[in-house]
């Protein structure tokens, strides 16, 4: 993509109502725009991003088995009856009246919804287990929005829900969305830690939330180093084997926020030299609960001998694009954002030194095209500004490579590739750019 044909609205100066560096670089660096309190626009950049993560949220998903649908973002009030949550949910909650007088709202969550899904689809132990999620629009209207996406009230949330005949079962759901999620979380360059958590509004007596550490982080953890340092991705995983070896190793060592922590347990239980005290994010929450939602609305299957069996179930959160901020907030610098691959908008930034200027421009527009038939997304500076301005953009949106080209280098037959994480800056033959992204 050409940057001067590109929509992509950078601010220079901090903006005053950003109060985290997450919320202030996605403002400067364009990805998005604020249409009312906690409620976004995402702009082009921003939009990459957000389906890059998507993306490997809905491939591991789809590895640990789960099954994907859609569901609407405004659900019948009547359901949430149901199951009593109505009137318990609170003001977070967005209620609506239609033209016809119907109680509408707009959905916070769906257990109630894919519940009734299943229980008027599945009537036999033999149609299970199911894990059934959707990546879609919520809306909780927070009292008070802040933070950009970290807090807002409309966000995109990936959540899955898991249906089992017994207790067994719904626990080995549990398992798989754990393990899922320990995958998602590496694939998108992210440390995140396992932590025991309460249940909350969603209920249940078996729940976990995925943390990363960030100097920035909404609240004090405590763990131990060796969870920081477990690689998840160098394993051979079979969703449908035991997966209690794996979950043992990550929740037999000593993690907890602060709401949970035991500094007696944490000062005997981790050496003094393996003890980590920082901030962290929340970045997925997973639950188990039972017949919570199954009990009250009649979600019930024949079982092996003709009974009648509430179903087990479980639910899986994962937010999409508060996971955008969460990165940042990890992966920065002065200059701007720093994107892992696995999810940055582009992978190279092409920056024309000297517009207007033959050569140069010659060499860059092909250059350019190596690296779009490589199938590598550019992003290419070929606008008329300063090159220092390139450069702060550049750094700004936090692109994994740079790749400057100017009359000097070009004299002798090579560019200048940055890497944007570690600041290294190596000259290249211009003829072997496009083998060094290969």
């Amino acid at each position: 993509m050409r940057l001067s044909r590109y929509f992509l609205p950078t601010l220079r100066e901090n903006p005053a109502e950003a109060q985290i560096v997450s919320h202030r670089l996605m403002l400067r660096a364009g990805l998005v725009r604020q249409s009312a309190a906690g409620i976004y626009s995402w702009l082009p950049l921003g939009l990459k991003v957000l389906r890059n993560i998507e993306r490997i949220v809905r491939e591991e998903q789809n590895r640990a088995g789960a099954i994907e649908l859609l569901m609407p973002t405004i659900q019948s009030a009547d359901l949430w009856r149901e199951s009593g949550r109505y009137d318990a949910y609170g003001k977070e909650m967005l209620r609506i009246t239609d033209r016809h007088e119907r109680e509408m709202l707009f959905g916070p969550t769906n257990e109630e919804l894919i519940t009734a899904i299943v229980r008027d689809s599945i009537k036999s132990y033999r149609d299970l287990p199911r894990n059934l999620y959707h990546i879609q629009w919520k809306f909780r209207d927070e009292v008070r929005p802040r933070f950009g996406v970290m807090r807002g009230r409309e966000f995109l949330m990936k959540d899955a829900y898991s249906f089992d005949i017994d207790k067994a079962g719904a626990r080995k759901a549990y398992e798989k969305m754990f393990v899922a999620y320990l995958r998602t979380y590496a694939r998108l360059g992210l440390k995140a830690i396992p932590m025991a958590a309460d249940t909350g509004p969603i209920g249940g007596d078996m729940s976990h939330e995925f943390i990363i550490l960030a100097e920035t982080g909404e609240s004090a953890v405590f763990c131990h180093q060796d969870l920081v340092d477990y690689d998840i991705l160098g394993q051979e995983i079979d969703f449908e084997g035991d997966l209690t070896p794996i979950i043992d190793r990550w929740t037999g060592l000593y993690a907890a926020t602060d709401e949970k922590h035991d500094e007696a347990r944490f000062a005997s239980e981790v050496p003094a030299e393996k003890q980590i005290a920082a901030r962290g994010i929340e970045v997925g929450h997973i639950f188990y609960f039972g017949t919570k939602y199954s009990k009250p609305m009649g979600a019930v299957v024949a079982g092996p001998n003709g009974e009648q069996v509430e179903l087990e179930m479980g639910s899986y959160g994962i937010g999409v694009s508060r996971l955008i901020g969460a990165i940042i907030e990890a992966s920065h610098d002065e200059g701007g954002i720093i994107w892992p691959e696995s999810v940055a908008p582009f992978k190279v930034a092409l920056i024309n030194l000297k517009s207007g200027d033959a050569t140069v421009d010659a060499a860059c527009d092909k250059l350019y095209a190596q690296l779009e038939a490589a199938g590598i997304e550019t992003l290419y500076d070929d606008t008329a500004e300063r090159a220092g301005s390139k450069f702060a953009t550049a750094d700004l949106i936090g692109l994994p490579w740079q790749v400057h080209v100017g009359p000097r280098g070009l004299a002798n037959g090579i560019v200048e590739v940055k890497n944007r994480k570690t600041g290294e800056r190596r000259e290249v033959a211009i003829d072997q750019v496009v083998a060094a992204f290969a």
